[in-house]
């Protein structure tokens, strides 16, 4: 049978078009996989913290838990601080605000908000490392009670509010 030269040309272009077609499709199918994995469950915004010198220092941020289900912040670490702790306000007999280590960790329930704010809920770094100057970052891992972490940084600025009291281990700072 004799086959035209222009038919041969033909028939292999589209059997060329083909492949690249399948390579497009199976390309496609992996990035939406890859996608899924990339998934943050829990959106941090707003994130800074306090500058200091030395001692100890807050950090605050927006959290939002995007997942389906409840999750608990059980830990939080920091490079810049030895103790890195979740803290708490709490009011006490004498009707004065107190922060306090939150033992149990923040959850944060699916589609919900976390506000960690000076004189509310916030990250405690109780001995630093260094001195935190503005515009330094800071970069923390949240720990979570599945297992799970998850990184952020957060700006260093200057603030001259939040100069509470703090309890920790049964002393006052």
């Amino acid at each position: 049978m004799n086959v035209s030269r222009p038919f041969r040309l033909v028939a292999t272009l589209a059997l060329a078009a083909s492949f690249v077609l399948a390579g497009c499709s199976d390309d496609q199918k992996s990035d939406k996989a890859d996608h899924t994995h990339d998934q943050v469950e829990i959106h941090v915004s707003d994130a800074w913290v306090k500058a200091a010198d030395s001692g100890m220092t807050a950090a605050f941020a927006t959290l939002e838990n995007d997942s389906e289900k409840a999750l608990t912040i059980t830990k939080v670490t920091s490079d810049a601080s030895s103790d890195t702790q979740l803290h708490e306000t709490v009011t006490a007999a004498d009707h004065s605000s107190m922060m306090q280590e939150v033992k149990d960790g923040f959850t944060l329930e699916p589609d919900r908000m976390l506000m960690l704010e000076p004189g509310g809920n916030h990250i405690m770094l109780m001995d630093l490392k260094k001195p935190l100057l503005p515009g330094d970052e800071v970069t923390f891992t949240l720990h979570f009670d599945d297992g799970s972490a998850q990184d952020f940084t957060a700006v260093v600025k200057e603030f001259e509010g939040a100069n509470e009291s703090y309890e920790s281990h049964g002393k006052k700072h």
